[in-house]
């Protein structure tokens, strides 16, 4: 028995930066075989955005990992503690998100995490299940239990004030809250970012307060985003979301670095790759991006994606397939609606930007003036960065 469980910890163990603490890992580990009952993972998210992307999976694999020997993953759907923002990392208090803007960016979250998770051995809870029938004296309760100046031990509050960058007092009610889920769920263990340190040992602390055997943390390394500086983060725009298309997944990795390119390989795939290093650093990243798509995919719209890439970029060829709009021939229509209303800019800024930034071309032609107006004739090729195409025709009148 104790052989098995040294080596379930050495396979929780791998990929992790830091587990507080083994020794409780394995006395949880060793407790769960004799009583037969499987350990209490959690994680959560907040839905402070709609969709998940590259860096939540870090932690979903080594969940799915801890699932496979036989546990339990809670997976708390953060909707009441999004609502508050989380403040790690952060050297400015976030933007509140509404009730129905929760709600909405929520609403893909379960969808998404069951491509990782095996789904009968998953609980999924939302913490406005608790916390949004917490009274006054509650809340004070909960934050009695905690100091200012433990809470400033924090590098980003601690940072904030030294600057004197305001730090809200709801700021403050972040960690214990999410402290208090561990409460709530009783976790054996969670499961968190670096950047979630603090949080984790609050929730630690907390079971310890309410009468509860302490959870033991298992802490992972943060996925940085394209722009190779910061953690992959939808509100930075650096990410790779889950939902992307499989042939805009591959060509957003193609465009990373060789050294983030490693750093992708050790964290997501487990290899120890020096891509800068090696004689052909371009087919390691091709073979990178397609293991990849194929985790979140499947191994043919793998092979498509891969095949398009260097189809476009190898050949300076175009896709198979591009999506057409049909544009009225004897109408010229302004390039930045033609962006919006194709689908290849969100909105009349973005477009612009675009424009200015030398990303747009018709017919290999760049569009540089942000009030031209097109005119086609037949059919042309709309192509937007490196990777979106769309094939004007020109209506018949």
């Amino acid at each position: 028995m104790e052989q098995k469980i040294k080596k379930q910890i050495s396979r929780i163990k791998c990929g992790s930066v830091e587990m507080i603490s083994e020794k409780e890992i394995f006395e949880k580990l060793q407790q769960s075989g004799k009583n037969n009952k499987p350990l209490r993972v959690k994680y959560g998210a907040d839905p402070s955005c709609p969709d998940l992307h590259l860096g939540h999976t870090v932690a979903l694999a080594k969940l799915k990992q801890i699932q496979d020997l036989g546990h339990k993953v809670v997976f708390i759907i953060g909707d009441f503690t999004a609502m508050i923002g989380d403040p790690s990392g952060e050297s400015k208090t976030r933007k509140q998100l509404s009730k129905d803007e929760v709600r909405e960016n929520a609403r893909t979250y379960q969808r998404q995490v069951f491509r990782v998770l095996d789904r009968e051995k998953t609980e999924v809870v939302y913490n406005s299940s608790w916390c949004e029938q917490m009274n006054f004296r509650e809340v004070i309760n909960l934050a009695s239990r905690y100091t200012v100046a433990r809470m400033l031990e924090r590098d980003d509050f601690l940072k904030r004030y030294k600057n004197r960058q305001p730090i809200s007092i709801h700021e403050f009610l972040y960690p214990l809250i999410q402290g208090y889920d561990s409460v709530m769920v009783r976790a054996d263990i969670e499961v968190g970012g670096t950047d979630q340190k603090f949080n984790l040992l609050v929730g630690r602390e907390l079971q310890r307060d309410f009468g509860q055997v302490p959870q033991a943390v298992i802490i992972l390394p943060l996925l940085v985003g394209l722009d190779g500086v910061k953690k992959m983060s939808k509100s930075l725009g650096n990410y790779i979301g889950l939902t992307d298309l499989p042939q805009d997944m591959f060509g957003k990795i193609m465009s990373i670095s060789d050294e983030l390119a490693s750093d992708y390989y050790r964290i997501l795939l487990g290899k120890q790759i020096d891509i800068a290093g090696l004689n052909n650093p371009k087919l390691a990243k091709l073979d990178l991006a397609a293991k990849i798509v194929e985790r979140n995919y499947d191994s043919a719209k793998a092979l498509l994606a891969r095949e398009q890439f260097e189809r476009v970029f190898s050949r300076k060829g175009l896709p198979e397939k591009i999506e057409e709009y049909a544009l009225e021939s004897s109408c010229p229509v302004w390039i930045i609606e033609l962006l919006k209303v194709t689908g290849c800019a969100s909105s009349r800024s973005q477009a612009e930007r675009l424009v200015r930034q030398g990303a747009v071309t018709i017919d290999n032609k760049r569009i540089e003036d942000v009030g031209e107006k097109i005119k086609v004739k037949g059919s042309s090729i709309l192509k937007v960065g490196k990777r979106k195409f769309r094939k004007i025709i020109a209506k018949k009148t």
